[in-house]
């Protein structure tokens, strides 16, 4: 039966992976809603992370705005101020004029209509029959746009049904396979918003305003043709640019003939991506689109210099430069008069701003393109990587092929930002790299789920004869069942209470109240070593061993040791706080808990140490037995930190380090610098212990000098300086006191240098 299971687990290492893989392939093909939103969101944070650089092209926008709409008059304007508007632009240089306002209404101050609901009567009768007389303001309009030319009115496309037609300005011709219409793969709607007939009969152009948002409200691609549900003879249905592309077209002078460039295979079903257009020819310009000819647009975001007042227009405020040779869209950013919009870069900014921004992207032949061959290339590259995890993680395990995948991922990531931003090409590494985390974690957990049954076993046969913690290792790598470490470079720490048996004592009729105390000590001193990435080896009643850097590397491994060194004992200070209040509350005598530590870097053999029977995860070496003594001198030296020589080294630049002394421990005949750990790098740049420190090193060059009486003044001037910044060390210059008292009775050897001679631990 266990034989039967592990090859149905086998089985599914391949299968639920493979089907989960071919499940992804299956969504992208059919680019679902949801799909579609996540490679948008990826190119919005290309587009952030890198908006198209601004350059000034001469694309204006005048304006509509607040500040005009309250020195004018309110929206909508009489057609003779825009006319006057114009008139303006034009005689300033403006090169083409384009209109992001349909004019579908009757002008409702033109004397006719202004005068026909007023009451009847002799008088105002003459007045209306006068006022019949005089010329009609849009008929003004559509006359004085069509003289001054070059001027582009638009219309737009509703999901109303249509009335009446627009005129359809321009022809289009499809170079690719026979047999396929433009409607086949542009916008169609049902229903137009028109201008006026004279007005759109005037005009140079007639375009298109539809800017369509993406789902979720953001414009990140605008349609540059679209078609109304309109039958017409010969042509079928009418096709209208958008208003950026009309405005290039006028400008170039060029014949109302676009050339729209097709691919794909015909026929009416579903079109993929790589079917349908692929650049639409406008004059010499050529624009690439997606497969439904929108133009993707490359912001640059909100540009005020773009931006000119109707008011400065129609006041002659503005300078002739500001508007020669430009090409000038007018619109509005009133928020009244609704037309704000969303982009990648822009929550809110007038629609009249996207055409400018695609203008001047025309202008400049600066395209996005998403190529026509990305979603076979997103699918291969989904298929191929999810394929190399199906087959790689059951043989290799998990490790190698996420390494593997971890840099193929990169390098498709790198790949897609490269091309976007050398390219200005849209590649959606989102997808697919979602999806092969979907099959590599399938093909995870289900080998999880066979080795997990083998730890099992492994726990099972073990549990009772090792820790937990070397079952634990032998569940997960069954090939270290055996003697045997490596060597590292390493810091070993060795912690130990001092007078222990005194406190103890106290705690003879209480032995669980002697477990607890230790027990409050133990904890917050372990959590200071594994905050700093430590690693503790074992305990020893009131004695902790740790170490770093091992069996995880850790940087400056002798640095976090000294911190964690000082934070155990600030964790004392709070401890011995607590205590003393506890014993005040009970009426018991205090006893402060204080502790010696020995710190010391060295290279170490560390690994399952032990016998046959039984081994555990530890350390040796001669830089462990030098920490211990190390611990051990702590007490005589009258300090709580006592550092190696190699120690003090490597951290003399982050914490205030004090040399002890040149000592020979016991069991070491080569003589050792030794050192006290007193603070931290605050600590070290304090004036008072620089100070310190400097009379601190001339007492020790006195002393091994034998100047017995200038290191009996050092020795005093350094107790005194020690006491400044809260550093008792009366212990150790008491110590350096009896020292040159002895040296002076007995002076030592004629070749003694320095070094003292420890003869306990």
């Amino acid at each position: 039966m266990r034989l039967t299971k592990q090859r149905l687990l086998t089985s599914l290492h391949y299968l639920v992976p493979l089907a989960i893989l071919l499940t992804c392939i299956f969504l992208r093909w059919q680019d679902l809603p949801f799909v579609d939103q996540l490679r948008l969101n990826v190119f919005d944070t290309y587009q952030r992370m890198a908006p198209r650089p601004y350059e000034d092209v001469g694309v204006r926008i005048v304006d509509i705005d607040a500040r005009s709409l309250e020195e004018l008059g309110q929206w909508p304007w009489p057609r003779t101020r825009l006319a006057g508007l114009i008139y303006r632009l034009r005689s300033n240089g403006a090169r083409v004029v384009g209109f992001d306002v349909v004019f579908a209404e009757p002008d409702r101050t033109s004397p006719a209509r202004v005068i026909k609901d007023w009451p009847s009567g002799p008088e105002t009768d003459k007045i209306k029959s006068l006022a019949q007389t005089l010329p009609d303001h849009d008929a003004l309009f559509a006359q004085f746009i069509g003289g001054t030319g070059q001027v582009v009115t638009a219309i737009q496309l509703t999901n109303d049904t249509a009335t009446a037609l627009p005129r359809q300005i321009g022809n289009f011709s499809a170079a690719g396979e026979a047999g396929r219409k433009l409607s086949d793969f542009i916008p169609v709607l049902p229903g137009a918003t028109k201008n006026l007939e004279a007005i759109e009969a005037a005009a140079s152009g007639n375009a298109l305003v539809n800017v369509s948002p993406e789902q979720d409200g953001i414009v990140r691609r605008v349609p540059l043709l679209a078609a109304l549900d309109y039958e017409l003879p010969a042509i079928g249905m009418p096709v209208y640019p958008t208003l950026s592309l009309e405005m290039l077209r006028v400008l170039q002078d060029a014949p109302r003939t676009m050339n729209v460039r097709m691919s794909g295979a015909s026929g009416s079903a579903r079109w993929t991506q790589s079917q349908g257009i692929e650049a639409i020819r406008v004059g010499s310009a050529n624009i690439p689109t997606d497969h439904a000819g929108h133009m993707w647009v490359h912001f640059s975001g909100h540009q005020p210099g773009r931006y000119i007042s109707a008011v400065d227009v129609m006041n002659d405020s503005v300078a002739k430069d500001d508007l020669r040779d430009k090409f000038v869209l007018i619109g509005t950013s009133a928020a009244g008069l609704l037309d704000l919009r969303s982009s990648p870069l822009d929550r809110v900014l007038p629609g009249v701003e996207i055409h400018a921004e695609m203008l001047e992207q025309m202008i400049l032949g600066h395209f996005l393109t998403r190529p026509y061959w990305a979603a076979e290339a997103e699918m291969l590259v989904v298929l191929l990587l999810g394929l190399f995890f199906v087959l790689a993680v059951p043989r290799l395990g998990a490790v190698w092929p996420a390494v593997i995948g971890g840099g193929l991922a990169i390098g498709v990531v790198g790949f897609s930002v490269w091309a976007y931003r050398s390219q200005l090409m849209l590649i959606d590494p989102a997808y697919p790299l979602i999806s092969l985390l979907a099959v590599y974690l399938a093909t995870s957990f289900i080998g999880f789920m066979r080795t997990e049954g083998e730890r099992r076993q492994v726990r099972f046969a073990f549990g009772n004869y090792l820790s937990p913690a070397l079952v634990e290792q032998l569940a997960r790598h069954p090939d270290r069942l055996k003697l045997g470490g490596e060597t590292r470079d390493m810091t070993l720490m060795f912690c130990d209470v001092r007078d222990f048996t005194s406190i103890s004592e106290g705690f003879k009729s209480n032995p669980q109240g002697l477990t607890r105390l230790i027990n409050r000590l133990l904890t917050p001193l372990t959590d200071c070593i594994l905050r700093h990435e430590g690693t503790i080896d074992k305990y020893m009643g009131d004695c902790i061993m740790a170490f770093w850097n091992a069996p995880l590397d850790v940087e400056s491994h002798a640095h976090k040791a000294c911190e964690s060194a000082l934070a155990m004992r600030g964790a004392l200070d709070d401890l011995n706080t607590k205590r003393k209040r506890e014993a005040e509350t009970e009426n018991v005598v205090f006893l402060p808990l204080n502790v010696g530590i020995g710190i010391n870097c060295g290279e170490c053999l560390v690994g399952n140490m032990g016998s046959d029977q039984r081994f555990d995860y530890s350390v040796l070496g001669d830089a462990v037995n030098l920490a211990s003594r190390l611990e051990g001198q702590s007490k005589n030296y009258g300090v709580d930190i006592v550092v190696g020589d190699v120690v003090a080294k490597r951290v003399a630049d982050h914490f205030a380090i004090l040399e002890l002394d040149l000592i020979a421990v016991k069991g070491k005949s080569e003589a050792v610098h030794i050192h006290a750990l007193l603070g931290d790098e605050a600590l070290k740049n304090a004036d008072s212990f620089v100070l310190h420190h400097s009379v601190h090193q001339k007492m020790l060059s006195a002393y091994r000098a034998q100047n017995w009486d200038e290191a009996k003044g050092l020795i005093d001037d350094c107790r005194a300086l020690s006491r400044t910044y809260g550093q008792m060390l009366d212990g150790l210059y008491d110590l350096y006191d009896a020292r040159v008292a002895t040296f002076r009775e007995t002076p030592p050897p004629e070749n003694w240098n320095g070094v003292f001679v420890a003869t306990g631990k």
